[in-house]
């Protein structure tokens, strides 16, 4: 097994947000909460782009442990056709099912049956596809300036206005990035 890149544990449980740069793109003002950093690579799920799919019209056994809005966010461009659950854990214990990614998050496994989940999570998301980089892709882009690493808070992955989260997010920043935060959806526009 190779070692972990130099700053990789540092980047799981954090997020990634869109430079302005990234306009345009799939991650146009994307939020990005990583779930994995190491040699192989680096996994993480876009926690502000809600759909209008419903989780019950695609997994109705998960509706009732699902957070509001109650639909499938789009986690990325890789796999859009699988989906990855993301809960908080209430408690201490590592439940049956779960992955912990750091501290009270973790990854959920949408084959074990959701009566087992429920009454360990606090809340819930469910994502179709994710962000995926291949090995040292991600330190480059990130070198570029196309993503600004910032820490996540305990319920930046479960907000009801997830759609808003990218301008909040470099708020809380201070500095330039808080300045970031006015930069106007479509400069053309400004």
């Amino acid at each position: 097994m190779e070692p972990d890149p130099v700053g990789a544990e540092k980047l799981t449980g954090k997020l990634l947000v869109a430079a302005p740069s990234l306009r345009g793109s799939t991650f146009d003002r994307a939020v990005i909460l990583m779930l994995s950093h190491d040699g192989d690579g680096a996994l993480g799920v876009m926690v502000n782009k809600p759909t209008e799919v419903l989780v019950g019209d695609v997994l109705p056994r998960w509706i009732s442990v699902v957070s509001e809005p109650g639909v499938v966010f789009q986690g990325g461009p890789v796999s859009l056709d699988s989906a990855l659950g993301l809960v908080a854990v209430g408690g201490s214990d590592e439940p049956l099912g779960i992955r912990r990614v750091r501290g009270r998050l973790g990854v959920v496994d949408l084959d074990t049956p959701a009566e087992i989940i429920e009454p360990a999570v606090t809340a819930m998301r469910v994502f179709a596809g994710y962000a995926g980089w291949a090995p040292d892709q991600l330190e480059g882009e990130i070198d570029e300036g196309s993503w600004y690493v910032v820490d996540s808070e305990p319920g930046d992955a479960f907000r009801t206005d997830a759609q808003d989260l990218w301008p909040v997010v470099l708020r809380r920043q201070g500095g330039q990035l808080a300045l970031m935060a006015t930069f106007p959806a479509d400069p053309s526009m400004n």
